[in-house]
């Protein structure tokens, strides 16, 4: 055929379009050959010369619609109420795919003709200022509002109501009057009529029968959860919730558009759930009480879509793991209270956390609840708050018992294992630096006295904490780690030293050369202390060849925590024994005699009367020495009797060889006092985190005013609090002194204008 334009007789063309288009909305059969002519007859019209009669085919087209749909309309009708959805749906079904057809058919018209005068998807959907809203549709899109014009406006309130009454029979399990297949047609038809607009495409449907279709469903949900309501049984109540509600959305399922879904749900949580909250709530209690996991699984599935709903539960939970880890922890007595601490929380933890994930699908409500109730207990002080927390201490001797030689019966990767898990009592500490000064102090003494059992753990242990809360955290810990490989250096080259000197000793000499700043040893708990004339060489070598190096350096010899092996040969078996500093002093007072009184030995040596008689009573105790008065205390009761020792171990006492002494070890140690962690060493530890904190609190006040300049009160203290958390919780009373001190010392001081406003003095 011709593409150039020619002149057209209309009202022949239009005939022949007309009849074609009757087959093709109908569904009738086109032949091929007669599909080919109309699509080009279409095209003759559009183009056709000397005028385009696009509008007029356009005109005829729609009102062919509207007759062919007002007739579809009666012959819809011409069965009663009791065919209307069904004869419905069934011209529907034929309209539908007819009209996409005609819309092929119409192509040219759509695209050149149609297409070119129609808005924008931008314009439609954001507005425009001059639309004048008579454009003209694409055929498809045309066929569909006439439909909606002239098939569903008529009879949408009818078939809204034959709708619903088919859904209510699905409801009560009854035989539906309508097929399914044409209910759920005629539902979605109101769907897909509007599917061509930009926007608003499930107006109709949703104004037309989504809306009285959740009012409807309202009303049973309400009179459903009457009914159950009346069986007064929570557990059974919520498991038919639960069903209905699984019921309903299987329902929408079959019956409505994707977009109700959420709703229906929301409906009957509404009136099922929503609108009985208290009788949910009144069983709460007994359900986390017995840990009925079913039920709290069930009432979880109901709460958490109601809004707010579940904090009951989450606060229930809370309370419940509160009281179950005080009551855990509550009556811990005995030596190894510590481990049953840590052990007893991480049971509290681990049960919890699994009934969480299970019951409560990991909820991130119920997992803050774990948090807050383990950091509730980890922190409570008993009391009502008198009593300092001891839990950064106990887990401190948790982890000082895994890392010990003393630990028997446990594999390397358990002890990992272990200390692994304490990371998660740790990080719910809030004075995390007090334990790290019983860590540090811990770790010093296992160190020390070579009673790490591995230092691969140590140094595991250490990355955890450093992973949980810094390298600051642990920078002393990393140090006093390096003291220990220098040292072991610095032993090889003084042997070295010695060696090339040709200087013999007499003894074998090892030292420990560690940083005071890094150590938490302190200077104020360096004792007097005469040394033996056995050791004096070697000190003195030492101090020269170390001075040599390390030229204005100040050596401080911590007696107290040295040790030595004493190989004892006035006995029938030779034994070697390992003992303390004081202890190996006092034994090495009697080498050439064989009694000295307390007098004599303490005017010797210059011990203090604390450190003299500990150590006194731990070589008596062992039957090394012996007293004419009668002298037996183990360790944990000799800080308890040392008003006793007083009045027996007078100055006049004599103490002799045990001449008679036998063990079944010929190499054994003698228990040292210090490697115990005393009372006194625990307050110590104590006003040590004291102090440190006062020193961090104004260090960080300064800095915080350096870049501030001028802060007000309030501010301030809460910039203070917020750096310091990590660390330890500090009270406001305390950061309140802390700027008072800051004041004094001429810091900071308050703004002339106001005195809750602080200014920073350069």
């Amino acid at each position: 055929m011709s593409l150039k334009p020619r002149r057209v007789d209309f009202n022949a063309t239009w005939g022949a379009i007309k009849d074609t288009i009757k087959g093709v909305i109908t569904l009738d059969h086109v032949a091929r050959a007669v599909w080919n002519d109309r699509f080009s007859d279409v095209y003759s019209i559009c183009v056709a010369h000397p005028e385009p009669m696009a509008d007029r085919l356009y005109a005829e087209t729609k009102q062919y619609l509207i007759d062919h749909v007002a007739k579809l309309l009666d012959k819809v009708q011409e069965d009663g109420e009791q065919y209307l959805v069904k004869n419905y749906f069934l011209y529907w079904s034929q309209y539908s795919v007819g009209s996409q057809y005609l819309h092929s058919l119409y192509l040219y018209l759509n695209q050149q003709h149609i297409k070119t005068q129609k808005l924008s998807d931008a314009e439609i959907i954001y507005g425009s200022s001059d639309s004048s809203g008579g454009e003209q549709m694409e055929i498809g899109e045309l066929a569909l509002d006439v439909w909606t014009r002239g098939m569903i406006v008529p009879l949408g309130s009818r078939l809204v109501k034959l709708l619903l009454e088919a859904i209510a029979q699905d409801r009560a399990q009854e035989t539906l009057s309508i097929p399914i297949e044409a209910v759920r047609g005629t539902i979605l038809s109101f769907v897909e009529v509007q599917g061509y607009r930009k926007k608003g495409q499930l107006q109709l449907y949703q104004v037309l029968f989504e809306e009285a279709f959740l009012d409807d469903s309202g009303e049973h949900f309400k009179r459903s959860a009457a009914r159950l309501l009346q069986e007064k049984n929570v557990s059974l109540y919520m498991e038919k919730v639960k069903a209905k509600i699984e019921e309903e959305l299987f329902r929408a399922r079959r019956f409505l558009h994707h977009s109700s879904f959420p709703k229906v749900s929301h409906r009957c949580e509404t009136h099922m759930v929503a609108e009985h909250l208290q009788f949910l709530y009144s069983e709460c209690s007994n359900m986390v009480q017995q840990e009925r996991r079913k039920d709290l699984s069930n009432m979880y599935d109901l709460l958490k879509s109601v809004q707010n709903a579940i904090v009951v539960l989450v606060d229930t939970v809370l309370d419940y793991i509160k009281t179950q880890g005080l009551a855990a922890i509550g009556n811990l007595q005995g030596e190894n209270i510590h481990i049953s601490f840590v052990e007893n929380l991480l049971a509290v933890y681990k049960k919890y956390k699994e009934l969480i994930k299970d019951v409560f699908k990991s909820d991130q409500n119920f997992m803050g609840a774990l948090d807050k109730a383990c950091s509730y207990v980890i922190n409570h002080r008993p009391n009502q708050g008198r009593s300092p927390c001891r839990s950064p201490e106990l887990l401190a001797k948790y982890c000082d018992t895994l890392l010990k030689k003393s630990s028997k019966g446990i594999s390397e990767t358990e002890v990992d294992e272990k200390l692994a898990e304490s990371i998660t009592i740790f990080k719910y500490i809030d004075d995390k630096d007090i334990f790290q000064k019983f860590y540090a102090r811990m770790l010093a003494k296992r160190l020390i006295h070579q009673q790490t059992q591995s230092m691969d753990a140590e140094e595991s242990m250490i990355n955890r904490l450093k992973q949980a809360c810094g390298y600051e955290f642990t920078s002393k810990l990393h140090r006093m780690f390096t003291d220990m490989s220098v040292s072991s250096d610095l032993n090889n080259k003084f042997n070295s030293f010695l060696k090339n000197d040709n200087i013999d000793l007499g003894i074998n000499f090892g030292i420990y050369v560690l940083q005071a700043g890094a150590w938490p040893l302190g200077q104020a708990i360096v004792t007097p202390f005469a040394l033996p004339q056995q050791l004096e060489k070697s000190v003195q070598k030492f101090e020269a060849f170390y001075h040599n190096r390390f030229n204005g350096r100040k050596l401080t010899w911590l007696h107290h925590l040295c040790q030595a092996e004493l190989k004892l040969n006035h006995l029938k078996r030779t034994y070697v024994v390992t003992v303390q500093t004081f202890q190996m002093a006092i034994l090495l007072l009697f080498e050439n005699v064989d009694s000295l009184t307390c007098k004599d030995i303490k005017e010797t040596l210059q011990l203090n009367n604390e450190q003299f008689y500990r150590h006194v009573v731990s070589l008596v105790d062992s039957k090394l020495l012996l007293a004419d008065a009668e002298v037996s205390l183990d360790y944990q009761g000799m800080l308890q009797y040392y008003l006793w020792v007083f009045q027996e171990l007078t100055p006049e006492v004599t103490l002799k060889l045990n001449m008679e002494y036998s063990n079944k070890r010929t190499k054994f140690r003698i228990t040292a006092a210090v490697q115990k962690e005393t009372p006194h060493e625990v307050e110590q530890t104590m006003n040590s985190v004291e102090e440190d904190r006062k020193m961090y609190l104004q260090a960080a006040i300064v800095r915080i005013m350096k870049s501030r300049k001028v802060l007000k009160h309030n501010l301030l203290i809460q910039e203070v609090y917020a750096q310091s958390k990590v660390s330890f919780a500090p009270s406001v009373q305390l950061i309140k002194k802390c700027i008072e001190s800051l004041i004094d010392k001429q810091y900071i001081e308050r703004t002339p204008h106001s005195s809750e406003e602080y200014s920073y003095v350069a």
